[in-house]
C-alpha cells in the first residue's frame, strides 16, 4: 500500500499552501487559491516552478522560492504535526496482515526526514519512503509509485493500492495502473473534486481502510 503524507496520513492544517504562498510572496508573486489547489500533490519543487511566471531570471527565482519554502514549512511544522486519526492504527494492522507499507510524497528528502522524525515515523513504520527528489518527475507521473514498488520488491501493479487526498495522487495511481486507487477526504481536495478524478474507492480517511479491506 502506497500512502501519501500531508492530508492523507498527516493532518493538513494548511501548512503547505501557506509556506508556498509565503515563499512566492518573497519573490513578488501572488498566487490564487485555485492555482494553489491545482498543484496540490505535486512535487513541491515542480509546483513552485509552475507558479513562477516566465521572464528573466525565472530559474533563479524558482530556486530561491523553493529554498524559502523549505524554511517556511520547517517553521510551521516546528509548531507540531499530528497523524490523521486512524493512520497509525492502519499501519499497525497492515503489518499484522503482512502488507507492505510505502510512504510517498512530493516533499524533498530533507523535509520528509524532518516530518517523519517529528511524528516518530522515522523507524519501523514504513517499508519504504519515496520523496519528490527521488524521481525525475512527480505526480501525475507514476514514478513515485514505481519507485515504491521497487523498494518493496513488489513486481505487479495488480498487487498495489495507492491512497491519496488530491487529484494528482489519483492521476498518478491511474497512470501506474494500480489495482486500487483510493481517494481520502481528509486533505486538500473534497469529494466534488475527487469524484471527478480516477478512483476505485473514496473514504472519509485512512482510518476506514481496514473496514474496506475486510469488507
Amino acid at each position: 500500500m502506497v500512502f501519501d503524507l500531508a492530508g492523507t496520513t498527516v493532518e493538513d492544517r494548511g501548512q503547505v499552501p501557506d509556506a508556498i504562498t509565503a515563499a512566492l510572496a518573497e519573490q513578488g508573486i501572488v498566487v490564487s487559491p485555485d492555482a494553489l489547489a491545482g498543484v496540490r500533490g505535486a512535487s513541491k519543487r515542480q509546483a513552485i516552478e509552475r507558479l513562477v511566471p516566465d521572464g528573466p531570471g525565472r530559474r533563479a527565482r524558482a530556486d530561491a522560492a523553493f529554498a524559502s519554502f523549505q524554511r517556511h514549512l520547517a517553521d510551521r511544522y516546528a509548531d507540531g504535526v499530528r497523524p490523521v486519526p486512524g493512520a497509525e492504527d492502519a499501519f499497525r494492522w497492515l503489518k499484522t496482515q503482512k502488507i507492505r507499507v510505502a510512504l510517498n510524497t512530493g516533499f524533498d528528502r530533507a523535509t520528509t526526514a524532518l516530518l517523519l522524525a517529528a511524528l516518530g515515523w522515522d523507524h519501523g513504520v514504513a517499508d519504504a519512503v519515496v520523496c519528490g527528489d527521488d524521481v525525475r518527475e512527480g505526480r501525475p507521473a507514476p514514478y513515485l509509485i514505481f519507485r515504491a514498488m521497487e523498494a518493496t520488491s513488489t513486481h505487479g501493479v495488480d498487487r498495489v493500492a495507492n491512497i491519496g487526498d488530491t487529484v494528482l495522487d489519483l492521476d498518478a495511481g491511474r497512470n501506474a495502473g494500480v489495482a486500487w486507487n483510493i481517494g481520502v477526504l481528509s486533505g486538500a481536495h473534497g469529494r466534488d473534486r475527487l469524484e471527478q478524478a480516477p478512483h476505485t474507492h473514496l473514504l472519509p480517511d485512512v482510518g476506514h481502510l481496514r473496514r474496506l479491506l475486510e469488507g
